[in-house]
């Protein structure tokens, strides 16, 4: 009886182990909140693996993965704060594009966004809310489109800063501000359930929001061979699909 107790528990404890080693942390940019989901299950499908994903805005991300956050892969919203990493010693090669993403304006309100320029000025519009550009990449975006059209200045009593992308989304699907600027991928979020009015923003206007990813030094000494699998996996035709699904531009 003693005998099959102890088989039993080294065969839980083996168990336990395994389900650790094929568990990947990865730190994933607030845009990516919504599809990130979806790759992840098709990935654990495809491989048994499970991804575990820790939200944030990309500035935020790697500031904690600096400070030792034991993350194995990092999907920033741009090409800047990954290959920061990289330049300082915390990943194992550059930063490549695994996806370009799409600035829009959206709002609850079923208003002239078409005209979202001039309608921006007006009293209709009483707050607008932008990711905060010092750490969120499609912050940034927003604020160079509004500059390159001369109204950043002409709004700032109306602007709402967001920690991530992901609290500007709170912010426009709750009403608490009359519009967003946003990644596309919110209008494809399955857990999106009131209706959303929305124009992009024109991609002249600010710099092109390419994402990028690295495989961090934590994985090395825990998940490496997991870890490649998922960084492959990202740039495969599955995972292409995915990302155009939720409004991202991809290489073919």
């Amino acid at each position: 009886m003693l005998k099959n107790k102890a088989l039993l528990l080294s065969i839980a404890l083996l168990s336990s182990q395994f389900c650790i080693a094929q568990s990947l942390k990865v730190a994933v940019a607030a845009n990516l909140q919504s599809v990130i989901k979806v790759l992840d299950a098709d990935f654990a499908q495809k491989t048994g693996i499970v991804v575990e994903p820790i939200i944030g805005s990309s500035g935020n991300l790697a500031n904690q993965i600096k400070n030792g956050a034991p993350f194995d892969i990092f999907l920033s919203a741009d090409m800047g704060f990954p290959q920061d990493l990289y330049t300082s010693g915390f990943a194992i090669d550059k930063a490549i594009v695994y996806a370009s993403g799409s600035l829009i304006v959206c709002s609850t309100q079923n208003i002239n966004l078409k005209n979202w320029q001039t309608l921006i000025l007006t009293n209709n519009v009483a707050k607008v809310a932008v990711a905060n550009p010092a750490i969120a990449p499609y912050g940034k975006a927003a604020i160079e489109a509004l500059a390159q059209l001369g109204l950043a200045d002409k709004i700032k009593t109306k602007l709402v800063t967001g920690e991530s992308i992901a609290q500007v989304n709170t912010y426009i699907t709750t009403g608490v501000v009359t519009m967003g600027f946003t990644s596309q991928s919110l209008l494809m979020d399955a857990g999106q359930t009131v209706k959303l009015y929305w124009v992009p923003v024109e991609p002249k206007l600010y710099a092109p929001i390419e994402q990028g990813m690295v495989i961090l030094k934590h994985a090395k000494e825990n998940n490496l061979q997991q870890a490649e699998k998922f960084y492959q996996y990202l740039l495969s035709s599955s995972a292409k699909a995915i990302f155009i699904q939720y409004g991202y531009i991809v290489k073919q």
